[in-house]
């Protein structure tokens, strides 16, 4: 692991933005919101955009409409994404409903796009939101339990999670083992008593325990809370948002992360490791 002393080549630093907004159940209309914080996020010299869970068809509470909305992963959404990512040159990440064999059920996608046009990683959400009242389960198959994709954003590397994952520290953990050194959490956390106060919390623990940055991105109201956030290694919040629409962008730098690990080397002091138990051992 480089140290600050011997990291100058780490000296380059790499935007990167955020697109908070309320998908609907009109996709023209999410796309067109989509599109336009990509122009802004590429006017601002960003190399990544993350956008919310649910971004390409919610409307409100999960029900049927939702499988009937769901789309394959070489279908329309992922495809007018892929066509953005590549006219404006950066790397695009974005909540899919996509089709699933299940009757009557859809995966919770996370799906990732290149400056090339294609699809780098695809993350399935695998904690499903089964609290609070609520139960994603009924409509949501829950993704495998596959190893940890990690891609790269001009020499950092990304990993993915989403929402409900949060409050599980394993899971960012085993990015973060595969190499991780910025999280994306496209997110619909919903409002209730204490659920600002988790959110904030949770996004910088995550951070501050492992290391990295994490870009934390909510859908705003009336269906989710807002309140986006880039956190860098440290815990240090480096842009956030209200409730209400909003864009965000901040520069990320491996040495800032090398500085922080030098100081703080948890990574390295572990005892312990965190691991998948094989598929029979599951069932």
């Amino acid at each position: 692991m480089p140290t600050p002393e011997d990291s100058l080549w780490l000296t380059n630093t790499v935007t990167v933005a955020a697109g908070q907004f309320a998908p609907g159940a009109d996709k023209v209309e999410n796309l067109r919101l989509i599109t336009m914080y990509v122009q802004e996020a590429a006017d601002r010299g960003a190399r990544l955009i993350v956008f919310p869970e649910y971004a390409s068809y919610f409307s409100g509470r999960l029900g049927e409409d939702y499988v009937n909305n769901a789309e394959p992963l070489d279908g329309p959404f992922v495809q007018a994404i892929a066509a953005l990512a590549e006219r404006y040159q950066l790397h695009i990440i974005a909540g899919l409903n996509e089709r699933t064999e299940i009757e009557g059920k859809f995966f919770n996608t996370i799906v990732a796009v290149s400056p090339a046009g294609v699809t780098e990683s695809v993350y399935r959400k695998v904690h499903l939101l089964d609290a609070f009242g609520h139960r994603e389960s009924q409509w949501v198959a829950p993704g495998p339990l596959d190893a940890p994709t990690v891609f790269e954003v001009d020499g950092i590397a990304v990993g993915i999670q989403s929402s409900y994952d949060l409050r599980f520290p394993e899971l960012t953990r085993r990015l973060v083992d595969a190499g991780a050194e910025l999280v994306a959490l496209p997110a619909h956390w919903v409002g209730g008593p204490l659920k600002e106060l988790h959110w904030n919390t949770l996004v910088q623990a995550r951070a501050i325990e492992n290391t990295v940055y994490v870009v934390a991105v909510g859908q705003s109201v009336p269906h989710g809370i807002g309140r986006s956030l880039i956190v860098d290694p440290m815990g240090v919040v480096l842009s956030a948002a209200g409730a209400e629409d909003a864009f965000l962008s901040t520069e990320v730098s491996l040495q800032r992360t090398a500085q922080v690990r030098a100081a703080n080397p948890a990574l390295q002091m572990r005892r312990l490791r965190v691991t998948v138990p094989a598929a029979e051992e599951r069932n």
